[in-house]
């Protein structure tokens, strides 16, 4: 073994972003390795800090005598180990460095995320005591009474005898008081089960498959056998030399069965002794979605999502490495779980914005999931009712697998969807919030006993202003996005910086109708209890969500009918089945088609095209109300009828014109200081750099101030930059880290007050 070990230390900073040469003591020679995690004196002080081996050196330049020593290794604890996939790990973060601009170690602290340590603690399980018999005498007793929490979970443990405790009160939504009715009933019973805490209690269904549509099993045959054949092409290719795993994109609309497609292609790869990972987004993890998983798979799957402890979760990743189980399903953190050779990932609703990480590195979960794929030899299978648009542009290019699943299987139809012009509703001199339509079918859901959805997306907007009376909105003429409002009584673009100064009046109409749209959950709230004061109306946000177990709170109390109208943000509409639901309203569609970036009419659309899919899932039809003042916008008519093929067209034109992605890539550099003059000279200066180097095809926008000027007490500059090859990006990003290198050295000093970040194809704005 060599003498020196090379060190990165567990700090995030540019100019310490290089490994630091190590003597390996006599006494850890057999224990240090690369991919090791040790702990290290660093500094004048020669604190402790943890660092990663990056490799081993025969030799080095630091002097003798300031040589030091590895202190120690971290003990292998439960899931904080490298010893059998080091290379992989290393492999990646440093790929994943390159491509995002990351320092090595925060890229390994993102890879290393599933080897926290936790201890042994104590898990509640709930059993049923009865046989089968017995227990659906008391089913029947409580569905009669509609005594439906008790129902509900007795008709789920005559499927799974066993439940977890946390599986009962977060997704299935039944309470404490509840459960502890069939437990002094005798029905059932709360045990304590101390080990490696396993989510799921399921035993696997008994069938051996499910009846397929001919669609669904030609796309479960075809990627199975991309699988094969990735496995024989990868035979006897050496590291970094794997070849692409074959992408797959299925595009099937709400109820068209892609979760059967998923499970058969995974119990494909499983039976050849490969591991899956699922992806969800966080807030479409239903119980029910869960449960069909388990029936399947049984104690070979487990799930890791926030509501986990982090022991809970060191529990999994700790099964996971150990080969307890087959398939992980959570959010973009289970892409890292520690598998030995996964055979596959899934990512489902891959269009969702949840799936791009906001912190440094700021990765693309689509694009490490698929050089993970790569770097294991595994097949990715993405799917969606409304496709990214960078992933469609893919399939278009013929750069990956398209499948089309077009068919309901699932029962009913598609929701009628109107959509209401609120210019004429105002010209009519109505200026409530509720159109006329809207507020006769909500009345008619209420004499009916049926339920009702109403909801205002607020992401992706900052106070752009608008005519309510011809629906003019302020846009920037350089970039086609939405002017925001700031506190200075300004309109400013936050791509290019343009502003100018607010109106009164509109300057199309000469309306004095003219506002910021500003709308607020709690306020619209008040207004519908003076509406409709007999109503029983539920309101889900971030400020009624914000205590650990409201959400599934709100959402049990809507499911189980104690509520007639649930009104909410976005978290509302994803992921959730509730037959009672006969209307959707939608509130100001315009908050998310006018938001301050590029993406605001994608998002708009998909947004919409979800809406449309909570309403009419049981045996009623139904209905789904769109208000908005653009009612002729492509966004709003496509997602009316349902059509992802007429808005990808006009929307990709869009894209094309203005050279946004996918058609071309783009990143922003964002510089961000406690001194403003400090940020704004740097962000000077490598926009002059940048222009030297007069890179073809390369366009620059800006510096300008961010869309906060300044938060958390540091001065933000943004600037952006364009090209059609992604490689032109990277090399504009190393070029500014050795900018920033040099400027730390002795001598230097423009770069030591301010940090750069990277975010390679955003979708928020900085």
């Amino acid at each position: 073994m060599e003498k020196y070990a090379l060190v990165i230390i567990d700090i995030s900073r540019r100019g310490l972003d290089r490994p630091f040469s190590y003597l390996v003591p006599d006494n850890l020679r057999d224990r240090v390795r690369a991919g090791s995690i040790v702990m290290v004196p660093f500094g004048k002080g020669n604190t402790l800090r943890k660092g990663y081996v990056a490799g081993f050196s025969d030799s080095t330049d630091v002097p003798a005598e300031k040589i030091k020593e590895i202190a120690e290794t971290v003990e292998p604890a439960r899931g904080y180990t490298l010893e059998d996939d080091s290379e992989f790990y290393l492999r990646l973060a440093a790929w994943m460095k390159n491509r995002y601009g990351s320092t090595m170690a925060t890229a390994m602290r993102t890879v290393l995320a599933s080897r926290k340590t936790g201890t042994i603690r104590e898990r509640r399980q709930i059993r049923l005591l009865t046989d089968r018999e017995e227990a659906a005498r008391h089913l029947e007793v409580y569905e009669k009474k509609h005594q439906t929490a008790r129902a509900r979970l007795l008709r789920e443990l005559l499927d799974a005898p066993v439940l977890p405790w946390s599986l009962v009160t977060e997704r299935l939504h039944v309470s404490a008081s509840a459960v502890n009715a069939l437990k002094r009933a005798g029905i059932i019973e709360v045990e304590k089960v101390q080990e490696l805490r396993n989510p799921v209690h399921v035993s696997p269904s008994t069938q051996t498959g499910m009846e397929l549509s001919p669609a669904q099993r030609r796309i479960v045959e075809t990627v199975i056998a991309d699988f094969d054949r990735m496995q024989k092409a990868g035979e006897g290719a050496a590291p970094g030399e794997e070849p692409a795993p074959p992408v797959s994109l299925i595009h099937g609309v709400t109820g068209s069965g892609k979760t059967e497609v998923y499970i058969s292609i995974i119990r494909g790869i499983c039976a050849r002794g490969r591991q899956a990972i699922m992806l969800i987004p966080e807030i479409s993890l239903t119980f029910q979605t869960l449960m069909r998983f388990y029936s399947h798979f049984g104690d070979r799957v487990s799930v890791v999502n926030s509501s986990l402890s982090e022991a809970e979760r060191a529990d999994q990743w700790e099964r996971a490495r150990r080969g307890e189980i087959d398939v992980i399903i959570g959010p973009r953190s289970a892409l890292f779980t520690p598998f030995a050779k996964p055979g596959v990932i899934v990512i489902d609703e891959e269009h969702e914005h949840s799936y791009k990480n906001e912190s440094m590195p700021k990765y693309q979960t689509r694009e490490v999931a698929e050089q993970i794929a790569r770097m294991h030899g595994a097949v990715l299978v993405l799917g969606s009712a409304t496709p990214s648009l960078e992933s469609y542009w893919r399939a278009q290019q013929g750069e990956i697998r398209l499948f089309r699943l077009q068919e309901r299987l699932t029962g009913g139809t598609l929701p009628r969807v109107e959509t209401v012009d609120m210019r004429a509703e105002l010209q009519r001199g109505n200026k409530s919030m509720l159109s006329a339509s809207l507020y006769e079918k909500i009345e008619d859901r209420l004499r009916r006993g049926q339920q009702s959805m109403l909801f205002i997306n607020r992401r992706g907007y900052a106070g752009f202003v608008s005519c309510r009376s011809c629906g003019f909105v302020a846009k920037c003429p350089h970039c086609d996005v939405s002017l925001s409002l700031h506190g200075n009584g300004r309109l400013v673009c936050h791509y290019c910086g343009y502003e100018r100064s607010a109106f009164r009046t509109c300057p199309e109409c000469g309306s004095r109708y003219v506002l910021a749209m500003r709308a607020g959950t709690e306020k619209i709230e008040d207004a519908l209890r003076e509406t409709f004061p007999t109503a029983r109306i539920l309101r889900m946000d971030a400020d009624t969500t914000r205590r650990k177990g409201s959400y599934e709170k709100i959402l049990s109390a809507f499911s189980s009918e104690e509520a007639d109208i649930l009104l909410g943000t976005q978290m509302i509409v994803k992921g959730h089945d509730f037959p009672g639901v006969t209307l959707v309203g939608i509130l100001m569609a315009d908050l998310s088609l006018y938001g301050d970036d590029y993406r605001a009419a994608e998002r708009t659309f998909q947004l919409l095209t979800q809406a449309a899919g909570r309403a009419g899932r049981g045996t009623e039809a139904g209905d789904v109300v769109i208000q908005t003042y653009q009612p002729d916008h492509y966004a709003i008519r496509h997602a009316a009828n349902q059509d992802y093929e007429g808005f990808y067209r006009e929307e990709i034109a869009y894209r094309r014109l203005l050279r946004y992605p996918p058609v071309a890539h783009m990143m922003a550099v964002q510089i961000q200081s406690e001194e403003e003059d400090a940020a704004l000279r740097a962000a000077n200066e490598i926009r002059l750099v940048l222009m030297k180097k007069n890179r073809a095809g390369l366009q620059i926008i800006g510096p300008s101030e961010g869309s906060y000027r300044k938060l958390r007490g540091l001065f933000r500059f943004v600037i952006y930059l364009k090209s059609e090859k992604y490689d032109t990006l990277i090399s504009c990003k190393d070029l500014i880290e050795e900018m920033e290198a040099a400027d730390r050295r002795p001598g230097g000093g423009l770069f030591r007050q301010t940090e750069v970040q990277f975010d390679f194809d955003p979708v928020n704005t900085f």
